[in-house]
């Protein structure tokens, strides 16, 4: 008897991922899961240089900036709870200094630009359509920083404002990186602060939207939502709190991830990674015996051969 049922999913036939790629993930949270994972396992990868950004306007606003260099000044911050802060960015920018603000935001424009040129692939995850426009200044935000609701009108993004949004993302990054591959996905947190049926119109904008661009060279999607509201059906595969999928459900999603996306060879050197990484983390009962001498001694070996192929890969 079968219990589930499985997406299909094929090896992608080009531009797969290999330790010589350079990743760039950009979104909501379930980028930075994956990001984790592609840290964990020492590939070339960064992930959100202006936080978490949750919806497709505030990406594509950072990939505006980054292609534009554009410079932030102390008219681009405010000031709330003590705290300075940037309606482009995550509050996990935001700064008691606003001189460390400037530069932390300006560093990553600086950073996100040169990821931009290098980037082999592009993983752009989105959270919601859902945005919240500032009123005072008339322009949609990344971030409140927990300023007063009345300041804010909240209104949700069309399917044509999406997929506008994101053809200008691909049209952006190509224009400075001819080659770099785009992939979209969909988190598959539940936003239900919006509401269960809000969030649901949410994440059908997102997915409409991004399959009218999916289909163009050198962009694809990949079905995270759909591996967690499908083949994942269970509040058990959630977190404490019924929003956010638990570690079991990123293990899971990312191990499909790596089957569509991570060449053959390159998985092969994951397992030599891993393996590394545990070898790191063993406790032993007596650090100073023979025995733990000589493990040590071969895992250094295993690190010394792999840094030969691979020089960047440190531990």
């Amino acid at each position: 008897m079968e219990l589930q049922t499985q997406i299909p999913l094929t090896k992608h036939p080009n531009n797969q991922i290999d330790y010589q790629s350079n990743i760039l993930l950009i979104g909501s949270c379930f980028s930075e899961n994956i990001g984790n994972k592609l840290a964990f396992y020492k590939f070339q990868s960064e992930v959100n240089p202006l936080g978490i950004l949750f919806h497709p306007k505030a990406i594509e606003n950072l990939i505006l900036n980054a292609f534009n260099q554009k410079k932030y000044t102390e008219k681009d911050i405010v000031f709330n709870n003590e705290r300075w802060h940037s309606f482009e960015a995550h509050s996990v920018i935001s700064n008691t200094d606003k001189n460390k603000l400037l530069q932390s935001l300006n560093n990553a424009i600086h950073q996100t630009n040169k990821l931009l040129r290098n980037a082999t692939h592009i993983v752009i995850t989105l959270g919601t359509s859902w945005v919240y426009r500032f009123i005072e200044e008339d322009k949609i935000v990344a971030n409140c920083h927990k300023i007063p609701q009345k300041k804010f009108l909240k209104e949700i993004l069309s399917v044509d404002d999406i997929t506008e949004s994101l053809e200008a993302i691909v049209t952006l990054a190509k224009s400075v990186n001819k080659g770099v591959k785009v992939i979209f996905t969909v988190s598959p947190v539940r936003h239900l602060k919006d509401g269960f049926t809000e969030n649901q119109q949410s994440k059908a904008h997102l997915i409409a939207a991004i399959h009218q661009v999916s289909n163009k060279p050198d962009t694809s999607y990949f079905p995270a939502y759909e591996i967690m509201m499908d083949e994942l059906r269970d509040y058990r595969f959630y977190t404490e709190d019924m929003l956010h999928p638990n570690q079991t459900a990123i293990n899971y999603i990312w191990k499909k991830f790596t089957q569509v996306w991570i060449s053959d060879e390159a998985q092969n050197t994951m397992t030599t990674v891993k393996n590394i990484q545990s070898g790191f983390a063993h406790k032993p009962f007596n650090s100073s015996s023979e025995q733990h001498q000589q493990f040590l001694k071969n895992l250094q070996e295993k690190v010394d051969k792999l840094q030969e192929k691979y020089p960047f890969i440190t531990f």
